[in-house]
């Protein structure tokens, strides 16, 4: 499946059910741009737990347990004023699955092959000042 923004492969996934009310549609799984890092509801992800996040690049988390989080969390940065509260609490969980999503955000803004639609960098910033 390729992203409807910019054409560029994507990474369908499961997400946990109590992960759900971090995504804008109520949907069984999402699926994260490879390239401009949008992220979208999909009702038919794969059953699994584990998705192919290695293809985001090698930056992007590899355990489920924080490249979920992660996914997500990049799908709201978009809005910090809008979605600070569900931001801080995705963080938490990154973190919590022993990745740093500061430094995921720092690596993944660095990287050459991703062209995320949201500025990476004064996003991490304001983070940082949010927290």
């Amino acid at each position: 499946m390729d992203c409807p923004e910019c054409g560029a492969a994507t990474v369908s996934f499961a997400v946990p059910s109590d992960l759900r009310e971090y995504l804008p549609a109520a949907a069984p799984g999402a699926a994260l741009c490879t390239r401009c890092l949008a992220l979208r509801p999909v009702e038919d992800p794969p059953a699994g737990p584990e998705s192919d996040f290695e293809r985001v690049g090698e930056t992007f988390p590899s355990n489920p347990e924080a490249a979920v989080p992660m996914a997500l969390l990049v799908g709201l940065l978009s809005s910090l004023a809008t979605n600070r509260a569900e931001i801080s609490a995705l963080l938490e969980r990154v973190e919590r699955a022993g990745t740093d999503p500061l430094l995921a955000l720092d690596r993944l803004a660095a990287d050459p092959d991703v062209d995320a639609a949201v500025d990476l960098r004064t996003r991490r910033r304001q983070l940082e000042q949010l927290l």
